[in-house]
């Protein structure tokens, strides 16, 4: 199983700035884009009556002032990726992913 700091490093890369948050605290000012990421669930594959592996869920939102932002289709490209939805907040584009790390 991979490390959260791994993802985030991960992310990074894909955004190509440091302006991607763990659990976004309210007291940061995000600057746009941006990856918000946190982890939600878990996910255990079974055999012969035990857990052989066990992933991490994590919801990523891709947070973009640009409706036609290449990030998403980065994201999407992860392996253990599937796209949830998009929403418009605040004149700003989310595209909610849930990424199994």
């Amino acid at each position: 199983m991979r490390t959260r700091i791994e993802l985030h490093e991960e992310l990074c890369a894909l955004l190509g700035s440091r302006q991607v948050y763990f659990r976004a605290p309210e007291s940061v000012k995000m600057s746009y884009p941006a990856i918000v990421y946190d982890r939600t669930n878990y996910r255990n594959d079974h055999a012969n009556d035990d857990i052989y592996r066990q992933m991490k869920a994590y919801t990523i939102t891709v947070i973009d002032k640009n409706p036609d932002s290449e990030l998403p289709d980065k994201v999407m490209r992860l392996p253990f990726c599937r796209f949830d939805r998009h929403y418009v907040a605040e004149n700003l584009n989310h595209d909610v992913f849930t990424l199994y790390y």
